[in-house]
């Protein structure tokens, strides 16, 4: 993988933390966020964690500036689904404990050189996990996505793959980065089960927010794929890691924030 390659400090192990449970949507994203911060000071070492989060609407920070935005998160709390305004860039991205979120933070004295590379690269290695349960996994941005990324990920349906036709495309994965002075966050939400929750809230999300978007264009990786699991997906996505990281792990746990 090329940003573990070439920084100025490769790390070669990771911290494995897989959540036991999530802590709340609003804690799960400070909790990525606090364990940045702490590498202003030692405090967090190369780590990867992993868990399923509680039902959420991740808003871009764009999007609290527009009109619809209260109507939006009142949308949200009627299905569900706690709305929540992210750091980083983007739009609004649904997600719920049919998904799997992958946060990987790492220390880094130089984290601005790579900030870009990263997306392709963790976007590569995550569309071989995803290949390698069985979908047609591709990186790239499809027409008419939620929350539009250039590296964002997404399968394709087959003929076998139920009422999806052979040339429907669905993103699975999306991405987003945050980076300070002293190392980044790359985080990754997986998509797996679930897909009509999440085409019912962004629907109503993105119709009050009035940003155009094809519904089509949301789902998840079993609907392309039926009998596709989280499980077998986050031990696709710790397979894809180990082939190029030492990964040290532990029992289900949650790292210390404090």
């Amino acid at each position: 993988m090329r940003s573990s390659r070439r920084r100025t400090r490769p790390s070669q192990e990771l911290q494995l933390h897989r959540l036991a449970a999530s802590q709340g949507a609003a804690a799960d994203l400070a909790g990525a966020i606090s364990l940045l911060q702490r590498t202003r000071s030692g405090g967090t070492a190369p780590m990867l964690r992993i868990y399923r989060p509680r039902p959420t609407v991740a808003f871009g920070q764009r999007d609290q500036r527009l009109p619809g935005f209260d109507a939006a998160s009142e949308a949200c709390r009627r299905l569900g689904f706690e709305p929540l305004v992210r750091r980083a860039g983007g739009r609004a991205a649904a997600y719920h404990p049919g998904c799997l979120v992958v946060d990987h933070i790492e220390p880094d004295d130089d984290p601005i050189v790579e900030s870009q590379d990263r997306f392709a690269a963790f976007g590569e290695l995550l569309t071989d996990a995803l290949t390698a349960c069985g979908l047609e996994a591709r990186l790239g941005e499809i027409p008419g996505e939620y929350c539009a990324g250039r590296e964002s990920v997404h399968a394709v349906g087959r003929g076998d793959s139920g009422p999806w036709a052979a040339d429907r495309r669905v993103k699975v994965i999306g991405t987003a980065q945050r980076v300070i002075a002293t190392g980044w966050l790359f985080s990754s939400v997986i998509v797996v089960e679930g897909g009509a929750e999440v085409r019912r809230v962004l629907g109503e999300v993105y119709a009050h927010l009035g940003i155009p978007w094809d519904p089509l264009t949301a789902g998840s990786a079993d609907e392309l794929l039926p009998g596709l699991t989280v499980d077998a997906v986050e031990e696709a996505v710790l397979d894809a890691y180990r082939s190029h990281w030492t990964l040290l792990e532990e029992e289900k746990t949650t790292p210390d924030l404090g």
